[in-house]
């Protein structure tokens, strides 16, 4: 057929059934992405004659004899301007959804604009999982009326953000732009499936249909008969050696219990065989043709039942030295500690409370599914591009698994679509690169939507139970945590959500009796993982519920409950144990926190309280530690050559998180030059010794803190090669080179590198606040007003940090109100789609009111906190409290639908 794409007449026959999406990449039209494949996401936006349509479901013979416009297509002279709008104004973090969000943008008009709730409706179809949406809106405003001042005084609904600055001011504290900001809004910033090796092949994955099963057979012959099918590849032809798919600097913080391919499998939708052939949908094909002889076991899928006797056992030849706790009850991690009689101390308290509260499975919905390419380079080393936040831990056990020196394996990121912690895992890179290495070409594995749902990991689902009492002046005099959480089949992670999800939620409150009781179990469900909070967001919900049931029943405002009772300067971090010694206050801002939020609630409503509607205001505290416990490592360099350009690199991935943007401010900063003459290599195993890798918030407070150092140290060799001594006026740092003293020279450049094992650990904290309204007879919570303030130290890039903050409020508010992960009563997950499973879209999202406190931390660079997962943890208790403000009842579970709500209602 014949069509024209952004004006260039193509002729090209689509295969049979193929869709426009798939159709326009093989014609190398990367810039619309794959989300979902459904029609949910938006991320594959075209125009077809001027219309925008979901290219995943529009069939490509459609597109024959009619113009296709994609995002790069979308300026017959560079960007257009609502483009132009989203790359100033910071309207994109990871930046996977933002030619779509453009596409669909660019087909509406000022008037469009006049109503803000039906300019919202318009733009639903496209998802955004990193920015809450807030930035989104203001720059197409700006973009499709043409001014700042928006149309129909749709400009009144915008908090505006902090503007970009120049170049030459983007230093420290500047809120500035990734300078990919054009080739990402137009789609051209490479993603990890957007550059494919030449001679590539793929890769399908055969899955259990069981939640617990034995392999007795697998007949491949019908799939290996198929023309074009390279290998099937079943666990004998896989390393006998195992792991764990979740990644850490110490690898031993997780069980070893995972197996490549495994004779046993134990979740529905675990890989039991992979498929390599010359196309997808050959290998897709041919997958459905091998056939599986299974011996179905019983399976367990409640977490209390599966740690009460008699229950399948998931693996049981794990012991303690395969960092199983006890094996003979699925229990993978195990805690039971205290401080005092708490039986005592409840019973001579004026007020307590009791209550026991669940959290839901929740898909970290990255739009960017995991994925991986492997090949063998022309050097012999196994080179793997992949959508990893943990590039440097991924090479390390790909070369302990395949029984390699590290330096034979090279991982590199290009820009990752979206992570949330759930790209700390080792999903992908290890059968592509078993794939590669049996057919001795590149292979590559693009995850589904429906496999992100079946095959990754969840956030982990807990029961919580607290019971607490205070005096009669609202001081805390007991608290005792009870914590259940199912890891799912696998225990990656297990151990670290367990612990850490415990422990700055209870340390945060200071009580003179704690006790915990905790436990990790294996169940026959989908494995949980890293998720945005990694355990905070689950446990907080139920401290701070209690903590706000106590408040009422004293009579104490719940913002001074809390300054009562948090711990401050001086005082120990204590759970229920000995007293954490590497936790440090570097600053304290949570007053000025408290205080900020109770003033910016206050405020007018920013959305109407219909009638007849209950009414409540509710606030929720959090406290998170500013990077991992026992050391986070990265080492970084700078060089700079002759002509006075520099050159950072970093281990970092870039996934929305906004490292790579500050990095370059780092730079520009130490030595007073404009971004523009900074360059930065990230995420690449050949770029540095070392990194540990993008989670834990720790882009800035580790691989920008040495970052730093490696500048100061060359600048400091720079100036002291020539008798230099700094001052305000720019130097000339390439004259300075043929000074510098061999340690810091390298070929032509000079260079500097740094090296830091970050141990030491300060504290960051977080208020929400909501006004909202219930309909009683429905249910139905509207948000009304919300309001986030954070202790961030000193912000480094104010408009990139706000939106950090914006985007967790938002994912916080999607766990808190829709989106559950659902399971089956065969194990199996039932709602594997966005359709289905409910990410928050642009109307659902209210605008948040962020300030910050005014702190500077000694431990972080220029004084700079971590503040990326944070934001997260206070959202849904502090909507809970609300909700019990409102309607007088308190919800005990998450995601507090409307039916969920209703129900609660009715009871």
């Amino acid at each position: 057929m014949t069509y024209a794409v952004n004006g260039a007449q193509v002729d090209a026959t689509p295969e049979p059934g193929q869709c426009l999406r798939t159709f326009l990449r093989d014609a190398g039209h990367v810039e619309v992405k794959k989300g979902c494949d459904s029609g949910d996401c938006g991320a594959c936006s075209v125009l077809v004659d001027g219309k925008a349509v979901h290219s995943c479901i529009t069939p490509a013979q459609r597109a024959a004899g009619r113009e296709v416009t994609t995002a790069a297509g979308l300026g017959s002279d560079g960007l257009t301007q609502v483009q132009e709008s989203l790359a100033d104004h910071a309207g994109f973090q990871c930046g996977f959804c933002t030619p779509g969000m453009a596409v669909t943008a660019s087909a509406l008009t000022p008037q469009d604009l006049d109503d803000p709730e039906a300019f919202a409706k318009r733009m639903r179809g496209n998802l955004c999982r990193c920015t809450g949406y807030r930035p989104i809106r203001e720059a197409l405003t700006h973009g499709i009326c043409g001014s700042g001042e928006g149309c129909g005084g749709c400009a009144r609904t915008l908090e505006r953000g902090a503007a970009a600055t120049t170049e030459e001011a983007a230093g420290v504290g500047a809120s500035v732009v990734h300078s990919a900001k054009d080739r990402v809004v137009a789609g051209r910033e490479p993603f990890t499936f957007d550059e494919m090796p030449a001679d590539t092949v793929h890769l399908s994955v055969v899955g259990s249909p069981h939640a617990h099963a034995r392999i007795v057979a697998i007949d491949a012959s019908a799939a290996l008969a198929m023309d074009g099918v390279l290998a099937v590849l079943t666990h004998e032809d896989a390393p006998d050696v195992l792991y764990s798919t979740g990644r850490h600097q110490h690898r031993t913080d997780d069980p070893d219990d995972t197996r490549m391919l495994d004779s046993v499998v134990r979740f529905i939708g675990q890989r039991v065989a992979v498929v390599i052939a010359e196309t997808k949908r050959l290998a897709d094909l041919a997958a459905s043709a091998v056939v599986v002889d299974y011996e179905v076991l019983p399976h367990v899928l409640d977490p209390e039942a599966a740690r009460a006797p008699g229950s399948p056992l998931l693996h049981p030849k794990r012991t303690p030295a395969d960092r199983v706790a006890d094996a003979s009850r699925n229990v993978v991690a195990s805690v039971h500690e205290a401080t005092g009689d708490v039986e005592a101390a409840l019973a001579e308290s004026a007020a307590t409370t009791d209550g026991t509260w669940s959290t839901s499975r929740v898909s970290h919905a990255q739009l960017e599914t995991h994925g991986a390419i492997a090949w063998v380079a022309d050097d012999g080393r196994l080179t793997v591009r992949t959508s990893s936040q943990v590039p440097f831990l991924v090479r390390d056990e790909l070369a302990r698994v395949l029984g390699w020196d590290a330096d034979r394996v090279r991982v590199f990121t290009a820009r990752v679509g979206g992570g949330f912690g759930g790209k700390q895992e080792m999903f992908c890179e290890d059968i592509v690169a078993l794939a590669a290495l049996a057919v001795g070409r590149p292979v590559a594995y693009e995850m589904t939507r429906e496999e992100e749902f079946t095959r990754t990991s969840v956030r982990h689902p807990m029961r919580v139970r607290v019971r607490a009492g205070a005096g009669s002046d609202g001081r805390l005099t007991a608290l005792h945590v009870d914590v259940l959480s199912d890891t799912g089949a696998y225990g990656n992670h297990a151990v670290g959500v367990m612990f850490h999800g415990c422990h700055e939620s209870i340390a945060v409150y200071r009580a003179p009796v704690k006790r915990l009781d905790a436990e990790a179990v294996y169940t026959n469900n989908i494995p949980s993982g890293a998720f945005r909070g990694y355990g905070l967001g689950q446990v907080i919900f139920a401290i701070e519920s209690a903590m706000d049931e106590l408040a009422l029943d004293l009579g104490i405002d719940p913002y001074e409950m809390r300054r009562l009772n948090a711990v401050r300067p001086g005082d120990p971090f204590i759970v229920a144990g000995a007293p954490d010694e590497d936790l440090k206050f570097g600053s304290f801002g949570l007053d000025e926190c408290l205080d900020m939020a109770r003033d910016e609630l206050a405020g007018p409503d920013d959305v109407p309280a219909p009638e007849g509607w209950a009414v409540g205001e509710g606030m929720a505290a959090s406290m998170i530690a500013t990077l991992p416990p026992r050391g986070h490592v990265a080492v970084a360099s700078i060089s700079v050559g002759a002509d006075g350009m520099f050159h950072a690199r970093s281990g970092t991935a870039e996934f929305g998180n906004g490292t790579t943007t500050v990095h370059t401010q780092i730079v520009a900063e130490v030595f007073g030059v404009p971004r523009s003459r900074v360059r930065l290599t990230h995420a690449d195993t050949d770029a540095v010794k070392h990194d540990t890798g993008a989670f834990g918030s720790t882009g800035i407070v580790v691989a920008g803190k040495a970052l730093h150092a490696a500048c100061v140290e060359l600048r400091e060799a720079l100036l002291a090669s020539a008798g230099h001594v700094a001052t305000d006026s720019p130097v000339d740092w390439g004259a300075l080179i043929p000074g510098v003293d061999a340690s810091h020279r390298r070929g032509d450049e000079a260079w500097a590198e740094s090296f830091l094992d970050q141990r030491e650990r300060s504290v960051a904290f977080n208020v929400q606040a909501f006004r909202v309204a219930v309909r009683p007879d429905t249910g139905e919570v509207r948000i009304l007003r919300s309001v986030q303030t954070a202790d961030a130290g000193v912000v480094m890039n104010p408009q990139q940090c706000r939106g950090q903050i914006e985007g967790g409020v938002a994912q916080g508010i999607g766990s808190a109100l829709y989106e559950e992960v659902m399971i089956d009563e065969r194990g199996a997950v039932a709602n594997p789609a966005f359709r289905q499973y409910r990410v928050p879209q642009m109307a659902d999202v209210p605008l948040t009111h962020v300030r910050f406190a005014t702190t500077s931390d000694d431990l972080g660079p220029y004084g700079a906190k971590s503040m990326s997962e944070s934001p997260y943890n206070p959202v849904a208790p502090a909507l809970a409290n609300a909700i019990r403000r409102a309607v007088g009842v308190r919800p005990m579970s998450i995601p507090m639908s409307r039916d969920r709500v209703w129900r609660m209602l009715q009871a």
